[in-house]
């Protein structure tokens, strides 16, 4: 990207580049002062605008090249809205508690303020006035969309009057899903998610404390069964009318979690767009059964090693956040305390201007980013012998570039690169940012490097002298020298060096870093 192109992306959106500090020496003394590089001259030629990957029919990239949750891709660019206008339940998962809010929380449930479907469409116009990434608007609760499915359906219609360029999502867990099909369809929801944990009601029994359904409370498996047959003719009924289906699971250690592989199995059997399997967020504080009861959640290896089992089922999602029912903005980041309903005029009118700049820019940039990601698994084919792969942890804050401070992150985007090229793995969160109002957080560390278990290399456009030290010791090796390079191709590059080094027995230990 180049220079120009860099202060266009920031007038459009608002969001700076990364800035040189004055003083080098100061920079490199301080962990949390600003970064920044001057901008590479950019990555590949263009292949087209918004081309679409061979593999993905055109209808369906119609529907999913904008989706920050359906395209690994797309949510390098795109933002999501979920509105918090569904608060009641059916059912009573083990690893839910409602009644918990914190705005530094992030999964499912949570929400600051609940709404009404008039009140959701006219912050829906304001975020989109202020947001141009915004593409989707979702609703996930903060119970179940379709237990309320008169709350929702009044919002979409009422948003669709005014922003129709809007995609429609919803998430539920499927018990409510097959007395709604026509009315989805009615709608132009192109995408609905189900929550679906288990394919044998045995199993999931030890997931859900009851299901009320048709005036009736349901324990144990005669809950799971009902719940199972639902979902199971809800799935077929969206597959039947060309409505997208992403299927969440999540994962249970001891419980579903050696299921899971026959979860996908089915879900690809029956059409499923997406299999996303989620980490158990498992914590006293947050009054679940499984918190409560000390079920833990699967480690990052334990993850992997799932979803690498499950390379060859239904298309895996690696790039979820769990997000809050109210959460808005890029997916990895949430802007929803910046659009509470106090800050929201009573009349807002639609601003289409900056949205539609945005999605110019975007179309070029997402072209170029693809040409260099081909260029690049070209390259390492052609030229690298058969080493193991290497897992390179990233600091990126959107755009599909490397283009955030160590210290600004909460969360690492894990890739894997070898011989047949550069592959997104998933994501690892941290529980808050190295760098806290300007302040080290020097007892970080641990977690830190707990979140990068298994991991070889981090790549950022900055890092203090404190934190490149501690990963370094760590045996990580450590590079900005790709700063605001395009993702693929600076880990391709990376590796390249890696391997050449390898091969000619230069390598001066672990910590070296090689750019």
């Amino acid at each position: 990207m180049g220079s120009r192109q860099v202060i266009a992306l920031h007038s459009i959106t608002g969001l700076s580049p990364v800035a040189t500090p004055a003083d080098p020496v100061r920079a490199e003394a301080d962990a949390c002062d600003p970064a920044t590089r001057p901008a590479p001259s950019g990555c590949g030629a263009s292949c087209g605008g918004g081309a679409r990957p061979a593999d993905v029919p055109a209808h369906v990239w119609d529907k999913i090249k904008d989706h920050p949750c359906y395209s690994e891709e797309a949510h390098h660019f795109f933002a999501r809205m979920h509105v918090a206008v569904a608060p009641a339940c059916n059912i009573q998962c083990n690893y839910c508690n409602r009644k918990y809010d914190c705005a530094n929380e992030s999964r499912p449930g949570v929400v600051s303020e609940r709404l009404t479907p008039e009140e959701a469409a006219r912050k829906v116009i304001a975020v989109s006035n202020a947001v141009p990434q915004l593409s989707v608007l979702g609703i996930a609760g903060p119970g179940d969309s379709l237990a309320d499915w008169r709350k929702t359906f009044e919002t979409f219609e009422r948003v669709n009057a005014v922003l129709p360029d809007l995609k429609f999502c919803l998430s539920t867990n499927g018990l409510a899903l097959p007395d709604h099909l026509d009315a989805l369809s009615r709608l132009n929801i192109d995408h609905v998610t189900i929550t679906l944990n288990a394919v044998d009601p045995d199993v999931g029994a030890g997931l859900y404390a009851w299901v009320a359904f048709r005036g009736k409370r349901y324990h144990g498996r005669d809950a799971a069964q009902i719940l199972l047959e639902r979902q199971m003719e809800g799935l077929e009924g969206l597959v039947a009318r060309g409505i997208l289906v992403k299927i969440n699971s999540v994962m249970v250690p001891g419980i579903n979690d050696e299921h899971l592989p026959e979860v996908n199995r089915v879900v690809r059997e029956k059409g499923g767009f997406l299999h996303n399997i989620m980490p158990l967020i498992s914590d006293p504080a947050h009054g679940t059964a499984f918190g409560l009861s000390g079920q833990r959640g699967p480690t990052p290896a334990e993850l992997k090693a799932l979803q690498d089992r499950l390379g060859g089922g239904a298309g895996l999602m690696k790039h979820c956040r769990q997000c809050r029912a109210d959460a808005i903005g890029l997916l990895g980041e949430d802007r929803g305390q910046e659009f509470s309903m106090d800050r929201i005029p009573e009349t807002v009118t639609v601003d289409p201007t900056r949205r539609v700049e945005y999605r110019a820019f975007v179309e070029q940039e997402r072209a170029d980013r693809r040409a260099a990601a081909l260029q690049t698994e070209t390259e390492l084919a052609q030229t690298t012998p058969a080493l193991p792969s290497r897992l390179v942890a990233v600091t990126t804050r959107g755009g599909g570039r490397i283009n955030a401070h160590f210290g600004k992150v909460t969360e690492f985007q894990i890739y894997e690169v070898d011989s047949r090229g550069v592959r997104f793995v998933g994501l690892r969160r941290l529980p808050d940012r190295y760098c806290l109002g300007g302040v080290s957080r020097e007892g970080a560390m641990p977690d830190i490097l707990a979140a990068l278990e298994g991991v070889n290399a981090v790549l950022t456009a900055k890092i203090g002298a404190g934190p490149r030290r501690g990963l370094e010791n760590a045996g990580l090796i450590v590079s900005e020298e790709a700063a605001l390079d395009y993702i693929e191709p600076a880990i391709g590059a990376w590796y390249g060096a890696w391997v050449e080094a390898m091969t000619a027995g230069t390598l001066g230990g672990p910590q070296q870093a090689l750019a």
